[in-house]
């Protein structure tokens, strides 16, 4: 088939490529975001294949049926960027990558955890230039503490294992309990969760009932001093809210590897220019908020995954066999 690759960085190339050696479809690489302005490129493709930033609106959608489009092949699980009922509506398949390395993303929470914990990024920049004074670096033993898990499936499972693992207490709230929870894992209502974790962390996906969850009757109810971490959906949390709680000492420690309008800043480098987002600006003022542009998954194994099941999907739309992991 026909691929019309976008949104397409260097890494992106390399682990396609090597997942296509032995199914030689016809992949091309656009670094541009797929959107009404650039869904040309895609005329005369069969398929497209798209990351988080890409529009894929009703708009852009019927662009590509006209252009001849019958395959949106997403190189990641979430797809709310998608018309699914509009996909449908034209008898496009959508494919996503359903799940690819779990322990990435839950790793690296726990290195948010860590980083916050015992503020590394701060003593870093200080070693560096000869200040070795330990003020505002004071942490805490993980030991003993409680933390609180929202959304419990495979990421959220193994974060809450890790954790365990340095001896904290875990209570989780899903309204879908995994059967595969450990002994350890105390599932309990929201509210109680936030009245009791010592730290909170993020797993969920996007949905009406998540869509600002972390608001501020939300943080009224947590503990002062909390430390929230986000690895899951931006909107999940109210920037806001917890740019409120950050100010009034509620929120003590914040990590986020997403956030709610990442769109025009994650995957491109702005350090040229002026970013002109005053809530993401103020929340970079803050000594003890810790940023990541949405790495989470950037791992090997994950990337490879990625490629691999993205490829698959293309594979067993063309045939007809094989496993496709089909949203419409």
């Amino acid at each position: 088939m026909r691929i019309a690759v976008f949104s397409a960085k260097p890494y992106d190339q390399t682990f396609l490529t090597l997942a296509n050696e032995d199914k030689h479809h016809e992949l091309s690489f656009f670094d541009v975001r797929l959107n009404a302005d650039t869904a040309m490129l895609a005329r005369g493709y069969e398929g497209v294949c798209v990351f988080v930033n890409d529009h894929l609106d009703s708009t852009v959608l019927h662009l590509l049926h006209d252009s001849g489009t019958r395959l949106v092949a997403l190189r990641s699980a979430g797809f709310n960027h998608v018309d699914l009922a509009t996909a449908e509506q034209l008898g496009m398949t959508v494919v996503r990558v359903p799940a690819y390395s779990p322990h990435a993303v839950a790793e690296h929470a726990v290195a948010l955890v860590l980083s916050l914990n015992r503020m590394t990024y701060r003593a870093y920049n200080r070693v560096r230039e000869g200040n070795f004074s330990l003020d505002g670096l004071l942490g805490f033993d993980l030991h003993g503490k409680t933390v609180g898990v929202i959304g419990t499936g495979n990421i959220g499972l193994i974060f809450a294992d890790i954790m365990h693992g340095f001896g904290c207490r875990i209570l989780a709230s899903d309204p879908f309990p995994n059967p595969d929870a450990k002994a350890f894992v105390e599932y309990v209502p929201r509210e109680i969760l936030f009245a009791h974790a010592d730290i909170i962390s993020l797993h969920c996906p996007l949905t009406p009932d998540t869509d600002h969850l972390i608001n501020e009757k939300a943080i009224d109810q947590m503990k002062p001093g909390v430390m929230l971490i986000n690895t899951g959906r931006g909107r999940v949390v109210d920037t806001q809210a917890v740019i409120a709680g950050l100010k009034s000492g509620k929120i003590g420690r914040l990590g986020l590897d997403v956030y709610e309008e990442e769109e025009q800043l994650f995957f491109e480098d702005l350090s040229q220019g002026v970013i002109d987002d005053d809530q993401f600006m103020r929340l970079t003022t803050f000594h003890n908020v810790l940023i990541t542009g949405h790495q989470a998954f950037f791992t090997d194994e994950a990337l490879a995954n990625i490629a691999e099941t993205t490829l698959e999907n293309i594979d067993a739309f063309e045939s007809g066999d094989g496993t496709l992991h089909r949203l419409v």
